[in-house]
């Protein structure tokens, strides 16, 4: 039987209640008893409809207070089937909640940042990243066109010329950033903000690098050059000439073989398929290896004396012999003669601590945040005398990345400097070991 068939039932069973109910009044007290008798129940059923529409109306209007009754004939099945829906819908909008939910607790995670504009750029969310790359805030900003909070003339041209295929490099001061506005729907707008402030650091790193390294091999190369020539146009040099020559270029030929072995290991010590290699370091024997080598580089023209009381490390042997060598190298190199180099490995309660501190020339404290760049020199006259290749100080800091230490320098012009490395309390080998 179909669902029509089935609402008509108890319209048919009231009708029939009715004029029972008429009929026998009408055969006990007569027609118009009769008539009045069925009048009322008439009455009273048209009263019990309107209080079940009077409930269905409230419930309408506030669904989640208002509480339907079981209702009675065909009122208990439009109640069940409304209260069905009604659950229906109540789990179409928690899924819907929880999938919105979701999605605004992904987009808080990306990198980089997310808007969601109207078809008007009225904003509507957007998340975290969004709000630090271009200074908007979500609680305060909702609901504000866009091109009134980002107040930039290169992106209001972007926004009216409409060529979203492109994207648009945005510069905000302390950041640079590429934005891209993507149609979504038919009245949402999504623009994506990605921080490009890094890569164009890396960059420029890169390109400093480059020129730097081609013009420490420039001068060398030039050296050897000259001397090359000369000796292919003048054949008849006097051999006093001719071995000053070889010598001069034998020494630029060495300076560009310790520039380009600087390089290979800091281009090491920068790979991700270089990983460190951990063991257990002699501290003791190490330090006395790198004063040994620091006594030979000073061929006696300074006091070098070491003070080894800390404990033994988990980590590379050469990648800390070569960094605390390099602070020794310059230490011994920096410092005129007859002065004092002091290495002292010990233990604090931060962790272990190697200090190299000499009494040489010192360095101006602008200098000092810049030391361990590449090819960063303070006196490039003088780093030439000495044939530092500018790289040494780079290539500790990225040792000591690796060992998770920390490099402190204080200096004072004129009085010697201290290059303090702290190594975390982590960094310690086992005692057994």
């Amino acid at each position: 039987m179909s669902p029509k068939a089935l609402f008509w039932i108890p319209v048919a069973v009231r009708f029939a209640l009715i004029a029972a109910a008429g009929i026998t009044a009408w055969t006990l007290w007569g027609v118009t008893t009769g008539a009045l008798v069925a009048l009322l129940v008439l009455t009273v059923m048209v009263l019990v409809q309107l209080g079940y529409m009077y409930q269905l109306s409230l419930w309408l209007d506030d669904p989640d207070e208002v509480r339907l009754g079981d209702g009675w004939g065909a009122w208990t099945d439009i109640f069940a089937k409304l209260y069905k829906l009604r659950r229906e819908e109540q789990k179409n909008r928690n899924e819907l909640a929880e999938w919105l939910s979701r999605f605004r607790q992904a987009m808080s995670q990306l990198p980089d940042g997310v808007v969601i504009m109207d078809d008007v750029l009225f904003l509507e969310w957007c998340n975290p990243v969004a709000e630090q790359h271009l200074g908007l805030s979500l609680d305060k900003d909702r609901g504000m066109r866009v091109t009134n909070l980002i107040r930039s003339p290169d992106f209001i041209d972007y926004i009216i010329l409409g060529r979203y295929d492109e994207p648009l490099t945005l510069d905000t001061g302390e950041r640079r950033l590429v934005v891209r506005l993507i149609p979504f729907e038919n009245r949402r707008q999504i623009l994506v903000s990605h921080d490009v402030t890094e890569f164009g650091r890396l960059d420029e790193m890169r390109r400093d690098f480059i020129a730097n390294a081609s013009h420490e091999l420039r001068t060398p190369l030039t050296v050897i050059n000259g001397f090359l020539e000369i000796a292919a146009t003048e054949p008849d040099l006097d051999h006093d000439t001719r071995m000053q020559h070889l010598r001069l270029m034998t020494e630029q030929g060495r300076r560009m073989q310790h520039l380009v072995e600087d390089m290979l290991v800091l281009t090491r010590l920068e790979s991700i398929d270089f990983p460190l290699r951990e063991e257990v370091i002699d501290m003791h024997w190490l330090i006395e290896q790198i004063e040994a080598e620091g006594v030979a580089l000073s061929s006696g023209r300074h006091q070098i004396s070491a003070r080894i009381a800390g404990p033994d490390l988990k980590g590379s042997t050469e990648e800390l012999r070569s960094a605390i060598g390099n602070l020794v190298s310059n230490a011994v190199r920096y410092t005129p003669e007859g002065g004092q180099v002091t290495i002292e490995w010990v233990d604090t309660d931060a962790g272990p601590r190697c200090v190299v501190s000499d009494s040489g020339i010192g360095i101006r404290p602008e200098h000092i945040a810049r030391l361990t760049e590449r090819f960063y020199r303070v006196d490039k006259s003088r780093s030439r005398e000495t044939q530092g290749t500018g790289l040494g100080l780079a290539i500790v800091k990225h040792v000591l990345m690796r060992h998770n230490a920390q490099l402190e320098i204080e200096s004072e012009l004129g009085k010697g400097s201290r290059f303090i490395i702290q190594f975390p309390r982590s960094a310690v080998a086992p005692s057994d070991a």
